[in-house]
């Protein structure tokens, strides 16, 4: 688990500041849109903490950590004795964390056959509340991370809560998620909610400029747009090699029965796209705006009837996108489900749809 490769996004450092500033409570919860840098900004939090540097023990850890003393160096390599963080195995293995690490030596060739988890699993919690039990190993503070918090089962959040409750000795929880409406009411209730603001936009438009040379600021805002807003969101759009042209010709796809360059994306991408060109034709039908697609490449003369019976089918498509499909059968259902939904709805004659 190296940590140091998780750094705080450009617009974060007054964020960082004012979070340790209001962050007091043994249990805290930071929530905001998925994509905008909790995780960072949460592994930021739990450093400053720890830091041993005079001016962070003097403020309590109410500043940012020093970046220098030991204490921040085990942070950033991952071996903090003080420091235990619970994300879903499958965004380890993103991270390129070692998901099998925590695992007993006899299952740990288990643990790398199976398919990494999205859940944060019951055993991984246990193991939380028993690091609570030890004592402190460098005089801070001990810190359990969980992120994303609403990624445990019931089973794992009940778990959680006597501990959470009541954190033994110096312990310290910080936990990070999308919408606070995801988490336990149990959960959320033990915890100082946070709400982590987004940034304006022309902050993160400049980031991706700057990360991705050649990406024009109008391309930039497209992907930003499609990632409803997400600036990690976009950032990986761009890294699967999405392009602003791909997205804003998927509408005009979908109504001719073209399976596009968005073809070959992962299907819960896809599918998640799909939803959002649904979302967007559903708001035009209104009379809406689109939110994830240019105006002009939404159409508002669908039917409501047809585009509610498509979200029916593309929820159901989500809850299995991860299944092994055959991919180009699954592809080519998805696309005869989008065709028929997206098509102009029927004329009206005497008041009423043909």
């Amino acid at each position: 688990m190296v940590v140091s490769l998780l750094r705080l996004l450009p617009w974060q450092d007054g964020v960082l500041r004012e979070a340790l500033g209001r962050l007091t409570s043994s249990a805290v919860l930071v929530h905001g849109q998925p994509g905008s840098g909790q995780l960072e900004l949460a592994l930021a939090v739990a450093k400053a903490w720890l830091c041993e540097s005079p001016a962070s023990v003097a403020a309590s850890g109410a500043v940012p950590a020093c970046g220098h003393c030991p204490a921040c160096h085990l942070v950033d390599t991952g071996y903090h004795p003080d420091l235990k963080v619970l994300v879903p195995e499958a965004m380890q293995a993103s991270l390129g964390w070692d998901f099998g690490a925590d695992e007993a030596d006899a299952d740990k060739g288990e643990a790398k056959k199976r398919k990494p988890s999205q859940e944060i699993k019951v055993d991984a919690i246990r193991q939380a509340v028993t690091f609570c039990q030890s004592t402190v190993s460098r005089d801070r503070a001990k810190v359990v991370l969980i992120h994303p918090a609403d990624r445990m089962n019931t089973v794992s959040a009940n778990t959680l809560l006597k501990t959470l409750e009541e954190p033994p000795g110096r312990v310290r929880f910080l936990l990070s998620c999308g919408s606070i409406d995801d988490i336990l009411p149990t959960v959320r209730s033990r915890c100082q909610a946070w709400h982590l603001p987004l940034p304006e936009g022309g902050a993160v438009l400049d980031w991706l400029c700057t990360a991705h040379p050649g990406l024009s600021a109008s391309d930039a805002r497209v992907l930003l747009a499609a990632a409803g807003g997400s600036p990690q969101g976009a950032a990986e759009l761009l890294r699967l090699g999405w392009t602003a042209a791909a997205w804003q010709r998927l509408p005009k796809d979908v109504a001719g029965g073209v399976a596009g360059a968005w073809a070959g994306w992962p299907l819960p991408l896809l599918v998640d796209a799909l939803q959002k060109l649904c979302h967007d034709l559903a708001r035009a039908n209104a009379g809406g705006t689109a939110r994830f697609f240019p105006a002009e490449a939404v159409p508002a003369d669908t039917s409501l009837p047809r585009l509610t019976a498509w979200a029916a089918e593309l929820r159901q498509a989500r809850r299995h996108a991860d299944h092994p499909w055959n991919a180009g059968l699954k592809v080519e259902s998805l696309l005869f489900q989008a065709r028929r939904a997206v098509q102009p709805a029927p004329p009206v004659l005497g008041g009423k749809r043909a």
